[in-house]
Order: C-alpha cells, then sequence, then structure tokens
C-alpha cells in the first residue's frame, strides 16, 4: 500500500463516518419526546413498526432517509420528510413500506413528504411491488399548503396513483395507525385492504371541533371516525386491531396469502463475492474529485469473483462498457474511466491523450451500442457515474460530439430494460443526463458520500460566476482589487460547494440515497430483484436518429 492509498482511505472513512453521524440523527425523527410521547399513547414508531413488519435478519433498504434536511429551517426542519420508506421483505415477499413518522410534526405533509410519497409510489408502479401505509398524520402542514395541495405532483398525485395501482393489480394495504383526515383519509380507502386501531386510529373529513364549526353538531372524535364506527358502522375499513403489534401481524398474514408474480425473467445464477477486497475502494478512490483512478479497480470490488467481460475494449476508452454479475444477477455496466489514457480509436490520433472522466466521441459511440445490446439480451444496466462532461472543443465539435451525445442520451432515455445509478464522484452538466441522472428515469439512483452533482464543479462554476459579477460590477464604475476579487470568489465557491454536496441533492430527493460504498452490491441485487416483479412489455426503438 503506498501513502496516497491510506491518504484516500482515511478520507473516504472520515466521509462515511459522517454520513453515519447524519443517519444516526435523522433516525430520531422528531426527537426523543416525541417517541416517548408515541409510546406513552401506546403507539410504536414509524420505525419500530416498519422493523417489527419486515422479516428479521433479511436484508432492507431505505430510501430518501436524508429527505429535507437542513430544509424548512423556520418551520422547524422535517426530518426525513416525516416519513419512513423502506423496501424488505414479508414472509419473503418484497415489498415497499411507507410509515408517516407522527413525531415530525404530528406527521403532516410537507412538500417534501409528498415528494418522497409519490417516489415511494413510482418504485411500486415501476416494479409493480406490493406496497403497504401505515397511517399516522395530521394531513398537510397548512403554512404552507400552497406548496403541496394543487399543482401535478402534489398532495393530490398521491390518490391518483392509488386508483392507477388499483388498476394494473398491485397489492396494496393500508393501516390507519393514528390520525387520518381531510383528503388524507382517501388513501387507505383507495388502497385494496385497510385496517384500523382501536381508540388510536381515526378516519374523518373533518374532525368534531371542525364538525361543529360547520354545521353545529356536537360529537367526539372516536363516535366520529374512531374503528368501531368504521368497522361496524360504516364499512369504510375491513379489520379491526386491538393494537400496532396486532395490526402489523394482520398485515403479515394478509401479505402471506398473495399469489407469486409474473417476473420479467433476468437472468440470475448462485452469487459469488469479489475476489478483490471491497475494503479496498476506500483507498482506491483519490480524496480530490480532480485526480484520476483506475475505475476497472472499482468494478472488481464490486462484480461477482471480480470477473467482468469488456466490450469494445479498445475503443472509446473514457467509458467502459462491459457484462458482469453482481449478486448472481447479470448485468450491463457502464462507467467513466479517470484514469488518463492513450486512445487507439478511430476518431483521435494514436498517440493522442484523453482526459479521464470525459465522454468523447468514441466513447458515446460505444456506450450508444453496448446500451442497445444490453436491451436486446434483456440485462439490467448499471451505471457508475464519475463524469466531468462531454469534451469541448473545437475539434470536438466538427467531429460532432453533440450528435453523438445525443445518440447516447436517446439510447438511455428509450431503454426499457431496468437502469440503475450508482454516482461514484463527478456528476456534472450533460454528463449526469447521458450517465442515468434522475431524469432519466432510473429504477434507483444513489450516490457514494464521495459524490458530487452540479452543472459543474464549485471551482469552474465560482470562476465563470465571478467574471459575470466583476464585470456588471465594473460597467457601475466600481474598483475591484485583487484582495475583493478574491473574496468575492471564495463567497460564490462556498455557495456552490454547499449544493454539489451529496446531502443537498438527498434533502431534495435528486437520489434515493447516500451509502456507504459496501452496500452498493445489495442496493443493486435488491433493485433488480424489485424490477424483475414488472415484465417488459415494449420492444427497445431508438427513433430517429442521425447517424
Amino acid at each position: 500500500m503506498d501513502i496516497n492509498f491510506n491518504k484516500n482511505e482515511d478520507h473516504n472513512k472520515l466521509l462515511l463516518s459522517e454520513l453515519n453521524r447524519r443517519l444516526i440523527k435523522v433516525k430520531l425523527g422528531g426527537g426523543t419526546k416525541g417517541i416517548e410521547k408515541q409510546h406513552t399513547k401506546g403507539k410504536l414508531t414509524a420505525r419500530e413498526r416498519i422493523d417489527y413488519l419486515l422479516d428479521k435478519n433479511v436484508k432492507s433498504i431505505e430510501i430518501a432517509s436524508l429527505a429535507g434536511e437542513d430544509m424548512y429551517p423556520e418551520h422547524g426542519g422535517c426530518p426525513s420528510g416525516g416519513v419512513v420508506v423502506k423496501i424488505g421483505y414479508i414472509k419473503g415477499k418484497q415489498c415497499i413500506v411507507v410509515a408517516n413518522d407522527a413525531t415530525v410534526k404530528a406527521g403532516a405533509w410537507f412538500p417534501i413528504t409528498g415528494k418522497k410519497n409519490l417516489r415511494a409510489q413510482e418504485i411500486a408502479i415501476e416494479n409493480r411491488l406490493p406496497i403497504i401505509y401505515l397511517v399516522d398524520s395530521a394531513g398537510v402542514y397548512l403554512p404552507m399548503q400552497d406548496e403541496i395541495f394543487p399543482d401535478k405532483e402534489h398532495f393530490g398525485r398521491i390518490f391518483r396513483n392509488n386508483a392507477i395501482m388499483s388498476s394494473m393489480g398491485i397489492t396494496q394495504i393500508a393501516a390507519v395507525m393514528g390520525s387520518c383526515v381531510a383528503g388524507g383519509a382517501y388513501l387507505p380507502i383507495m388502497s385494496d385492504e385497510a385496517l384500523i386501531v382501536d381508540k388510536t386510529g381515526s378516519i374523518f373529513l373533518a374532525g368534531s371541533y371542525l364538525v361543529k364549526a360547520a354545521i353545529g353538531e356536537s360529537i367526539d372524535n372516536e363516535t366520529l371516525g374512531g374503528a368501531t364506527t368504521h368497522c361496524e358502522i360504516s364499512g369504510v375499513t375491513d379489520y379491526k386491531a386491538k393494537d400496532d403489534k396486532d395490526a402489523l401481524d394482520k398485515i403479515k398474514n394478509i401479505v402471506d396469502k398473495i399469489g407469486d408474480y409474473d417476473k420479467a425473467g433476468f437472468n440470475r445464477i448462485d452469487a459469488k463475492k469479489p475476489t478483490e477486497n471491497p475494503e479496498d475502494i476506500f483507498g482506491i478512490l483519490p480524496k480530490s474529485r480532480a485526480d484520476q483512478y483506475d475505475m476497472y479497480e472499482i468494478i472488481k470490488r464490486l462484480v461477482d469473483n471480480s470477473e467482468y467481460e469488456e466490450y469494445k475494449a479498445g475503443y472509446g476508452q473514457t467509458i467502459i462498457t462491459c457484462y458482469a454479475r453482481i449478486d448472481g444477477w447479470a448485468v450491463g455496466i457502464v462507467a467513466n474511466q479517470r484514469q488518463v489514457l492513450k486512445t487507439t480509436g478511430s476518431k483521435t490520433k494514436p498517440t493522442e491523450m484523453q482526459f479521464g472522466g470525459v465522454i468523447y466521441n468514441d466513447s458515446a459511440d460505444k456506450a450508444t451500442r453496448f446500451i442497445a445490446n444490453c436491451n436486446q439480451k434483456k440485462i439490467p444496466l448499471v451505471f457508475l457515474q464519475d463524469v466531468t462532461g462531454f469534451m469541448v472543443g473545437s475539434k470536438s465539435e466538427h467531429s460532432g460530439i453533440i450528435k453523438d451525445g445525443a445518440k447516447m442520451v436517446n439510447a438511455v432515455s428509450n431503454s426499457v430494460v431496468p437502469k440503475f445509478t450508482v454516482i461514484i464522484g463527478n456528476s456534472y452538466g450533460a454528463g449526469n443526463y447521458a450517465m442515468c441522472g434522475k431524469a432519466y428515469d432510473p429504477r434507483l439512483i444513489v450516490s457514494w458520500p464521495s459524490a458530487e452533482l452540479a452543472v459543474m464543479s464549485g471551482n469552474s462554476a465560482a470562476k465563470v460566476l465571478l467574471q459575470i459579477e466583476k464585470a456588471s460590477l465594473e460597467k457601475q464604475g466600481e474598483k475591484f482589487t485583487k484582495e475583493k476579487e478574491e473574496l468575492l470568489y471564495n463567497k460564490i465557491k462556498a455557495r456552490y460547494d454547499n449544493q454539489v454536496s451529496p446531502y443537498y441533492a438527498a434533502a431534495r430527493i435528486w437520489i434515493d440515497a447516500i451509502i456507504d460504498p459496501l452496500d452498493t452490491r445489495k442496493w443493486i441485487s435488491m433493485g433488480i430483484e424489485a424490477a424483475n416483479h414488472a415484465p417488459i412489455n415494449k420492444p427497445f426503438n431508438l427513433g430517429i436518429l442521425q447517424v
């Protein structure tokens, strides 16, 4: 091991420690007092409910655990978006579970809460996964109602999705384990089956105070919309549970009876661990996002037996394309190569150096062909992003880089096999798009703690913005000293660096999670297993391309 390996390892393990610190904090939800309040009412917390529901000692993954981080400080924050979402197994069946966290503003819906719920439903729809709702919510957070209520991707979209999933035959089960009010009352009742917990669960369009104010009727909440009312009088709910655990046990029994699913038929054999030590990733990945490293060494530590079959190895060398297996699943890997290489391809001189992490004409062409091959063979795609963008300059423009880049984007957009994206390092500009960024419908998209997402790096952006601001101030007659220029540069860079952080992206659900690199195989494997629930029913078609 060399000194750089050790320095890289220390740096990346510190990044992982910071991630773990944030996750520990976010798992407290609204805090210990809120947790104690739930327990005093005889209720489990959202996380306790999910832990009880999911099969023990079986792997699971959490979606958007860092949603809402550092957002809404003026409203007291919204840890984890006020809702917990996990993909796991109930009686051996893979499901997605969505649980309101009543320790966060009584489970009220912030804008990010709506976005996270919609993401959970999107995953269920794309993969035809059974979805379980554990409802305990005060409804829309009224001070921000204009940002959660009326638009297409707001609160009402949840119920539209309930209806769509029902028509698709996707199992939806809801348990009302606390408040379920106003428009939110439609979610459990638009599910296939609804449970309600006696004495703690309630469903009504308007609570007793509002009923009194609106029509003058005096009634208590339990009589208005409690478990006995809805199980014995209105018939709104299907099962009455005596407490949280009883409700969760009933869900387990319902899920246990669900029949098998039609499979997409992705290829899987017995899994084998990488022969190269995955822990080496921490030393291979450089401390600086500008430094080079060999992506082949990362791939060897992610794939079964550390084996892969490379496609067009000597052509378009700034993108690696290869077939491999991850946890037994056959995959096609498209990865940015960060190491500076000599090209032997046709569109550049044989001895010309290329910049690692940049997409050139030939690498875009190779990736397009490989993506088409994976679609033809029904092989899921895994994108490993560390990309600074497409190559610029007269040589690339004259060679048609925009045309070649468009082909690659077209192939990614029209791909019918499931796609999974792991942002390892840089994810800048159009490179983010071509390498299957969030806008291109990856089934799951995650980042390592080392990732950066933006139009360009903080350093480059600060230089561009500095020139614009400097020109504007000089027009107004303001004199610019070297000290003032440096001060302004640092101010712009600090602001931009905050926005390129993976935590900024995770808070806004631009990515599904920031993960420990050693969990990458688990995320991809569970993602492909989920995707295997949804048979592919349309052909791969690139449409019209300029060749």
